[in-house]
């Protein structure tokens, strides 16, 4: 098989690996794909899983890859709290959560994080369509209790401080209710006692 028939039966893959090669039934040798490597027309992102040199990598993309090349995840913490536009800094790092153990990957397209939580908390996520695709996003409530719940440093007004969290964008977009009925199963006292204490910061009145 040539690579134009290979990127043909591939084309609507956003990232590929050896399984779903193997699974289109393609029959190759799988040295061709250091071939095409070092042709450049593939790009290899973690072992096993590759993507087509001229993808253009925006940022739905990214999130895909990320739910792709270590699943089950789903993308949360600092990168899904920029994502709904509450705090003001850039994130250059795809971070996630995981029922899978804690672990970074640098790659040519993207640096990509992954945090430990229990199978347990593994919801409150929203599926979200691009482009005809998909890729898995915490909710504004999840990606919050995420947040706190594996930065259990943040603690007292000055901590909530740092985060320099928009507040018209939280009221505009955080259901209050679905927060606190998610935080209920986390089953965490101290957790609870954290974010009691940030919504009662956040719902202070700047203008006193």
């Amino acid at each position: 098989m040539n690579y134009i028939q290979f990127r043909q039966l591939l084309k609507d893959f956003t990232v590929f690996s050896i399984n779903d090669i193997e699974n289109n039934g393609l029959n190759f040798h799988r040295r061709r794909l250091t071939e095409w490597q070092h042709k450049g027309y593939i790009k290899k992102i973690v072992k096993g899983y590759y993507i087509f040199s001229d993808l253009e990598c925006r940022e739905e993309v990214l999130f895909e890859i990320a739910n792709r090349i270590y699943s089950p995840s789903y993308i949360s913490l600092k990168m899904a709290l920029s994502y709904y536009h509450l705090i003001p800094e850039s994130v250059y790092e795809i971070t996630s959560v995981s029922t899978r153990r804690t672990y970074k990957f640098k790659t040519l397209v993207a640096g990509f994080s992954y945090r430990t939580i229990k199978p347990g908390l593994f919801f409150g996520y929203n599926i979200i369509k691009y482009r005809e695709k998909s890729f898995k996003m915490a909710s504004l409530e999840k990606a919050i209790l995420d947040y706190f719940y594996i930065n259990t440093d943040y603690k007292d007004e000055a901590d909530f401080a740092s985060l320099r969290i928009n507040k018209d964008m939280l009221f505009n977009q955080v259901n209050e209710e679905r927060l606190f009925a998610f935080l209920q199963r986390f089953g965490k006292a101290s957790l609870t006692e954290r974010i009691e204490s940030f919504w009662e910061f956040m719902n202070q009145d700047d203008s006193v």
